[in-house]
């Protein structure tokens, strides 16, 4: 059985606030081994429940997270930016499930950190008119390639938005959420624990199914007006309102690369501390 791991920083043990996330702190100097910790416990129960081939797909900020001298030896890493498909590049690659670890809640909803792919500069993200986090929108990636997301993990409030769209999936809440920059963790014993017991089981469900192909459509909402503006000059997007943009897509894949390019695009709008 070959599964891919997505592996989000947010959503780690331990993990509250931004500098525990931003290359090149000392916080994230910390929160690195203990995201490769979680990492780490989640291949250990996917071997126990019978994989046997495992790709981890860094998907956090730089991409450059994880530990590789520290990782699993029975997985392999891919590390780096600029991949077609982003956080979940492998899932074109004939594997059986996708493992979310380390997720967290969309842009304008509650969670530790919660955003989606822009920090700060998005404020509401919708997929074919229900609001959507990068969980939402991977898992509509998954499902056009018939591959089952198996488990979910992040703080509770991930976990309350992957039972909206992976219900069948093992949920792993290492945290509960107090606000944007506080939670309530779990030692890292504990998570690890909980995930390895967890990703034993969702082994249960592995196992490539019907492709859900077909049209997509995506709606961004933005803190300001000129980031709507900036994203507009993108082919087949349209400005639906002072702050909000849309596009249809023939399918997952494409929508999520237009996705790309409007945060993209906008990010490079934003300027210093006005945005």
């Amino acid at each position: 059985m070959r599964i891919l791991i997505s592996a989000d920083m947010e959503g780690a043990t331990g993990v509250t606030w931004t500098d525990d996330v931003v290359p090149g702190t000392e916080q994230w100097q910390r929160f690195r081994r203990l995201f490769t910790t979680d990492v780490n416990a989640t291949i250990a129960g996917l071997c126990q429940g019978g994989a046997d081939d495992i790709l981890v797909n860094e998907a956090h900020s730089s991409q450059r997270n994880l530990l590789l001298e520290d990782l699993d030896t029975r997985a392999r890493m891919l590390t780096g930016r600029h991949k077609p498909l982003s956080m979940m590049q492998g899932i074109d690659s004939g594997v059986d499930g996708v493992v979310f670890v380390g997720y967290h809640a969309g842009a304008g909803a509650e969670g530790v950190l919660a955003h989606t792919y822009l920090e700060n500069q998005i404020t509401g993200v919708w997929l074919d008119g229900v609001p959507a986090s990068e969980g939402r929108l991977n898992a509509a990636l998954a499902a056009e390639h018939g591959v089952p997301v198996l488990m979910v993990t992040g703080d509770d409030k991930t976990c309350q938005d992957a039972a909206g769209y992976a219900p069948d999936a093992k949920l792993v809440a290492v945290k509960e959420c107090v606000s944007r920059y506080a939670a309530i963790c779990l030692p890292p014993q504990r998570t690890a624990v909980a995930l390895t017991e967890a990703a034993v089981a969702a082994m249960d469900r592995a196992g490539r199914g019907q492709p859900e192909p077909g049209p997509h459509r995506i709606e961004v909402e933005f803190d300001a007006s000129h980031l709507a503006e900036a994203a507009a000059v993108v082919p087949t997007v349209e400005q639906l309102g002072v702050r909000r943009v849309g596009f249809d897509a023939g399918n997952m894949t494409e929508a999520m690369k237009a996705f790309k390019v409007v945060t993209a695009i906008a990010a490079g709008a934003v300027q210093g501390k006005y945005g």
